[in-house]
Formats: structure tokens, sequence, C-alpha cells
């Protein structure tokens, strides 16, 4: 009923979004449109077309890449399917795959194409593969769940259909999933077992610089998130009946943590309407056009994760299981790992994602590294300035040393 309700709500609103379209579409038929007046009035109808609009999955859209200096073009693709998740493969014309890189992207909320920057960081240097996963409300029941094993399951799939000297790369919360999977394959003694595991602000040990995601799965307990956080898919929906974690409650909470920032670049972007400024505005609109766009986690795989990864740090305490099966990450021996954190990061706190280090105690010191990224906050550790001049080749200089 409460998700009925928000429908109803993002349908009145509609309304209210057509109309400052017209009026916008009005003013720029008009001959004074640039001067301050009507630019300011302009700018408010923008501010209420943002405010108003539903926001939808953006395209990756990567055309080309330049390669030493030659503009390739570059064909995007899905070579693996499965009702969650899709796994594109951008493949650059003329270059074989022999550099093969597995971003993992997070199932938090977002869609994948929020790491496009990072997709695009890295295609000039390596054959890159992402999981794309599906908005669960798009998911017929008859589907089945999605646990939090079954993202492991995933995950071991989609490696193993690369093949060997694949290289995986994980963002955030599929670390943890991406730790797994190298294991199992590790203990089964896979020719796809990674030859490199590179994990970025991921939460593998909680215990370690908390914060406010950690108290606030800690501060809840787990029938709150049951009660409070779980949805049902209403009708009209492919996946309707399906128990979810709505993506507009993580949009809010996403939202929420950083109010102030947020709020303070909505008042910039109006300032850069109002003067002209349309580069600064584009830049605004890209961004926020991709941040806005959101999908429903799988209810199953949501609780597991609050329960297994935030309340019993399970990875940390070595009490985590697939399907039953204590996990062994010392059968990982022959994976080189990096890790990467941001100094700045206020999710994934310092020495979370370090912890792995500790934990993957036989493989050799000379084939671990980690990296703390100075200046860089959360989404500073896979996109942005930071990303390309500093996290960027070091990551790839890491695969390059293992391929």
């Amino acid at each position: 009923m409460r998700y009925q309700t928000f429908e109803t709500y993002t349908r009145s609103m509609r309304v209210w979004h057509e109309w400052f379209n017209l009026g916008q579409h009005l003013n720029d038929l008009n001959p004074l449109a640039a001067t301050p007046f009507f630019r300011a009035q302009n700018a408010v109808l923008e501010m209420g077309l943002r405010l108003t609009q539903h926001y939808e999955k953006q395209e990756f859209g990567i055309r080309e890449v330049e390669i030493n200096g030659e503009v390739v073009n570059v064909y995007e693709r899905v070579v693996y399917d499965k009702p969650f998740c899709n796994l594109i493969h951008f493949k650059r014309r003329a270059h074989n795959d022999t550099e093969k890189v597995l971003l993992i992207a997070p199932l938090s909320g977002h869609h994948a194409t929020l790491a496009k920057g990072t997709v695009e960081a890295l295609l000039p240097d390596h054959e890159v593969f992402i999981t794309d996963w599906l908005d669960a409300r798009e998911v017929p029941l008859h589907e089945g769940d999605f646990s939090f094993d079954t993202y492991v399951d995933y995950l071991i799939e989609f490696i193993e259909h690369l093949g060997e000297n694949t290289h995986v790369l994980a963002i955030c919360q599929p670390t943890v999933q991406a730790l797994i999977a190298t294991a199992v394959l590790a203990e089964r003694k896979s020719p796809a077992t990674p030859k490199s595991l590179t994990l970025m602000a991921g939460p593998l040990d909680n215990t370690k610089n908390p914060t406010r995601v950690n108290s606030y799965a800690e501060e809840h307990p787990m029938e709150w998130f049951r009660n409070f956080a779980i949805m049902t898919v209403p009708k009209g929906y492919p996946g309707e009946g399906r128990q979810v974690y709505p993506g507009f409650l993580q949009l809010g909470g996403f939202l929420s943590m950083n109010l102030d920032t947020h709020t303070r670049k909505l008042f910039n972007f109006f300032q850069n309407l109002i003067s002209g400024e349309e580069e600064d505005a584009d830049r605004f609109r890209a961004f926020y056009d991709e941040y806005m766009a959101v999908l429903d986690i799988p209810a199953e795989f949501y609780l597991e994760t609050i329960e297994r990864v935030f309340k019993n740090n399970e990875i940390a305490n070595n009490t985590i299981t697939h399907h039953g099966k204590k996990v062994d990450f010392l059968a990982i021996d022959n994976t080189a790992l990096l890790t990467v954190e941001g100094a700045m990061d206020d999710i994934c706190g310092i020495g979370q994602t370090e912890a792995a280090q500790d934990i993957c105690k036989n493989i050799p010191k000379n084939m671990r590294k980690h990296h703390l990224q100075e200046g860089a906050g959360h989404y500073g550790i896979f996109s942005g300035s930071k990303f390309r001049k500093h996290i960027r080749p070091l990551i790839t200089d890491f695969i390059n040393r293992y391929r």
C-alpha cells in the first residue's frame, strides 16, 4: 500500500511536470528569452521541471575511446543474461579481449550506469565487462528469489564465462560478494579464479571507523527493516507482488546523508541558470539525471546483507558461508589483491576495505597492495578527477603486473 501511495504521488507530479515543460517551451520561443528577467523565469521553470521529474535509467552511451592516439569504436552488447542481471561487454573494435576486467557494479539503489566514468577510464587499457543489475520490480515472480548466495552464484557464473586471465574490480557493496566468489573459485581450483582482485570502498570489516551507515544498521533491529523498508511491487509492473526495498527509499537515504551538499549544489545550479553558465549547469544535469535514477532491490538480498554484512560482520569474523558451507579465504593464494579507500569516505570508513589484506593471509605479500586516496570521498573512489588522475593508473599498473 505504501508503494502504491508513492506511485500515486509520482503520477500526480507528472501533471505539474508537463505544465513546467510547456512553460519552458513557450519561454524558449520568446525573443526576449536571453534577457535577465526571462532567464530568471526560465530558471524557475527548470527547477520545477527537475523537482517533479521521474528519472529513468540512463544509457552508458560509450561509442568510442582513444587508444594510443587513435579513436576506436566501442560496441556495447549483452554477452550473458540472467533474470536479475545482464553482463555487458564494451567491445573495442579490432582489439582482442586479452585484458579482461569484470567491473562489478553495486546493487544498492543506483543503476550500473553510475559507473559510466569508471568504464570510460578503463577502456583505453582494458576490455571491460560490467554487471548491469535489473530493477527488481521488472522481474516476474516466477523467476524466483534473489538472495545473498544467489548474488555470489551470479558472479561465479560471470567469471567462469569470461574464463582464464580475468581481473575483477568491485565497487562498494559487492566487494563482499567478489571476495567470497574468488575464495569459492580458488577452493575449487578453478582455472577461472581471478588473476587479480581490486576491492574499492567496501564494507569488509564494519568495526573499523564506523560511519553513519554502520550506526544506522546497528541501531535498528531486523524487524524494523522488515516492517519499514520492505514493500510490495504494485500492479502494473512485471514484478507485481515481489517484495523489494524500493529505490525511492534508498534515494531518500542517499540525499539525507549529505543534504547540505545537495541543497548547495541545487542553489548553485539555479544561479548558473540565471547567469547563463551553461557548462556548469550541464554538469549538474548530467550528474543528477544519473544520481536520481534508482532501482528496487530484492527484499531477501537487502535483508540478508543488513544482517550478515552490517550486523554480524561475518566476513571479518570468518563466519560467512556460501550455501551453508563456510567460506575459506585462505584458499586464495594466487590472486593479486589491491584494496582502495578514500580518506574522506563517509559511507565506508578507513580500514573497512583494507581488512581484506588480513583476511587473505595466504596471498604473498608481494602480490598485495593497499592505497588510501587523500581528498577522495566515496564517489571519488570510482569517478571524477582523483579517480582518473590517481586511482585508475594505479589499477591499470596493478592489473598489467599480473596479467
